[in-house]
């Protein structure tokens, strides 16, 4: 199996906190979804033949295409591989643009999941994080949306704001719960370089939230929605059981993809790419049938690397039969002698040869999977 993720980088305008590449300038947007369309045609063999199962458009904001755009994505899909195959193909979606008329339109294409970022129900979140819609929008969008027969949405909520409360994160919660969306993503806010967030905060016009803080609201969130019925699935993700996302499950558990549009990565199992993350010269580069980007030839202790990094994320774990099959006996021993701290501190649980972050473990899970990797020689 394989995955297809397709970027669309357009923004009416830009949310303070994203570091995804993403542009205001929509005059680009034809010219760009035409090369998109030709990219796709010149790199579909790459998958050499694997089925495709899940699309995933991201961005950027999807949802600011029409109809006839859309439609030209269709065709040129639908050209090269059966759609009818591809068991999930989400759209990412901001809830302005999901009025009842759009929505309706989507029913008649093939997407069959929406991934809604609403961030927040809090108007005064909204305004400091540069959203377009309000709190009301989101839910009315969300059920519109169900109304409509869309039976698997997620939602997006960012907690650790400045100045958001222990109260305000629980009041989230309630109001995200009280939709029962499919899937929920929560991500601690994080201050990117670049971002007009990381200026603010280097100029001292806000102050981060205090670490404890947010590890609380982080222990909040996994309390509230396991006891509401959802799988904590993977250290951000949320789902009701059987409703994981497919696509970025794939990531996780090293199902190659190919990633189509400006600033899109691939990866086939032995390589990874990615696009420029400039449109005219992505535009110009597909023109000339030139791959405008650059690739990584992953040597063993990079796809061991990943492999850690990939899936200590998840629920699944780390199993080491696997590892010890694809990179031998001593990395899988190099592996358990950088373990063993955390497993007698209890950070980490070994198994039958699964290794797993414990609910301890996953407030510290980055530097342990760091202390897990290997540099190579």
């Amino acid at each position: 199996m394989a995955g297809i993720y397709l970027h669309i980088p357009f923004c009416k305008k830009r949310c303070i906190y994203c570091d995804f590449f993403s542009d205001t300038r929509l005059h680009w947007k034809q010219k760009y979804l035409a090369a998109l369309c030709e990219e796709l045609k010149m790199r579909y063999a790459e998958l050499d033949g694997a089925p495709v199962q899940t699309l995933y458009f991201g961005g950027g904001t999807p949802s600011g295409l029409t109809a006839e755009e859309l439609n030209s994505l269709w065709e040129t899909m639908a050209a090269l591989f059966p759609l009818s195959d591809c068991e999930e193909i989400t759209l990412e979606a901001n809830p302005d643009d999901l009025t009842p008329a759009y929505i309706a339109m989507l029913k008649h294409t093939p997407v069959n999941r929406i991934s809604m970022g609403v961030q927040s129900f809090d108007e005064q979140d909204l305004i400091f994080l540069n959203r377009r819609h309000t709190a009301a929008q989101a839910e009315e969008a969300f059920i519109h949306c169900r109304e409509a027969g869309f039976g698997n949405i997620s939602i997006d909520l960012i907690y650790g704001l400045p100045g958001q409360t222990m109260e305000g994160w629980k009041n989230n919660l309630e109001r995200a719960v009280a939709l029962q969306p499919d899937h929920i993503s929560a991500y601690n806010l994080i201050y990117e370089e670049g971002t007009a967030l990381y200026r603010l905060r280097e100029s001292g016009k806000v102050t981060e939230c205090r670490d404890e803080l947010a590890l609380d609201m982080f222990d909040w969130l996994i309390n509230r929605l396991t006891a509401a019925g959802y799988e904590h699935y993977e250290i951000s993700n949320f789902a009701r059981p059987g409703m994981y996302s497919r696509h970025n499950t794939s990531y996780w558990q090293d199902v190659p993809y190919l990633g189509l549009g400006a600033s899109a990565h691939s990866y086939n199992g032995t390589c990874r790419s990615w696009n420029v993350r400039d449109i005219p010269e992505y535009i110009r580069g597909i023109s000339a049938h030139v791959f405008a980007g650059e690739k990584e030839q992953l040597s063993e202790n990079d796809k061991y690397n990943d492999m850690v990094l990939t899936a200590l994320r998840t629920r699944w774990g780390l199993d080491l039969k696997r590892l010890e099959s694809r990179f031998g006996t001593d990395l899988k021993r190099y592996c358990l002698a950088c373990a063993q701290p955390y497993i007698e501190s209890g950070k980490l649980s070994c198994k039958e040869e699964i290794l797993t972050l414990t609910r301890s473990g996953l407030f510290v899970s980055d530097g342990i999977m760091a202390d897990l990797m290997k540099v190579d020689d």
